[in-house]
């Protein structure tokens, strides 16, 4: 197996804050991998380390191949970045942005293939416009045509689709698709969940800076969520109780009690015993577990527990 990036026992630290600790992580190349964590876990200094902008604190970090400490700068000229809070030059146009860009990138495009990144993007229709009359799906994707414009072997994305509607989402998605299919390596940060679900070849869990979690997303949901969750609707905290009472593993959604099922032979008889409660509930439904009751499984039940600590 070939590696895009390779960490051994990497950690960073501020003072008494150890904001990663000791992460062991490989991502494939050619694969779409999503880093997952709720706020504060890490996510984002560990790529910031991995692109070169931070320095680690012990450990070590091998993007592709090359040792980040000591050889960022051959590191730097292979990689494209997207970061979180990326907003564009107001009164430049996406085109005179790619072409200004380019120029620090040392590759100085010429006008028709900045058009024909924008074009790949899906500005075309919008690349003499200033970027402040841009929606901010607009500004993703020219964010994104920054990011290509060193024909990164590797490409950091940091919630890339963060304030943006469902449908300029599935768009920065497409776009995501097309760089993997190009053999492309893309690291992904994200706090959608279903965004990690549909993109994602391989997900890791971050949580307080350690990797809790790592797998397909399918294999994920399978070994630790169950495939098929019963859904208790308002059934609150007293149905939780009951539930738990009766021998079922279960946790609380708001007023929903989720009951996963990891057996499907095992379904009629949950529901039957389930539907017998004495505490009254709105509803009782299936639907298939997601990455995200994986997620608050995991992260929910260290939190809880304080498994982790800082």
């Amino acid at each position: 197996m070939v590696y895009a990036i390779e960490t051994q026992g990497l950690v960073k630290s501020y003072g008494a804050l150890t904001a990663v600790d000791h992460l062991d992580l490989t991502v494939a190349t050619g694969s779409i991998y999503a880093l997952l964590g709720p706020n504060g876990a890490g996510k984002t200094t560990a790529v910031e380390i991995l692109e070169g902008i931070r320095t680690l604190s012990r450990g070590r970090a091998r993007v592709l191949g090359e040792d980040v400490a000591n050889d960022y700068a051959r590191v730097r000229s292979r990689i494209g970045a997207l970061p979180q809070d990326f907003e564009p030059f107001d009164r430049l146009s996406p085109l005179e942005t790619v072409l200004y860009w380019s120029r620090l990138f040392g590759r100085s495009l010429s006008r028709p293939d900045a058009v024909r990144l924008l074009e790949a993007v899906g500005l075309q229709e919008r690349m003499g416009v200033p970027a402040l009359r841009l929606s901010g799906g607009e500004k993703r994707k020219l964010g994104m045509a920054i990011a290509l414009v060193p024909e990164p072997e590797l490409l950091f994305l940091d919630e890339p689709t963060t304030g943006l509607d469902p449908s300029a989402r599935r768009e920065v998605w497409q776009l995501v698709r097309g760089v993997r299919k190009e053999g492309r390596t893309v690291l992904l940060t994200t706090h959608y969940l279903d965004e990690a679900e549909q993109l994602a070849d391989d997900v890791g869990i971050l949580h307080r800076g350690r990797l809790v979690a790592e797998g397909r997303p399918e294999e994920l949901i399978a070994r630790n969520a169950g495939r098929t969750l019963i859904v208790l609707g308002g059934a609150g905290a007293a149905g939780l109780r009951e539930v738990e009472a009766e021998g079922f593993p279960a946790r609380l959604d708001r007023e929903d009690v989720l009951v996963p099922v990891a057996d499907p032979t095992e379904m009629r008889a949950a529901l039957g015993r389930l539907a017998a409660l004495r505490t009254p509930f709105a509803d009782m439904y299936t639907r298939r577990s997601s990455l995200e009751d994986v997620f608050l499984q995991i992260v929910g039940s260290r939190m809880e527990e304080g498994v982790l600590q800082a």
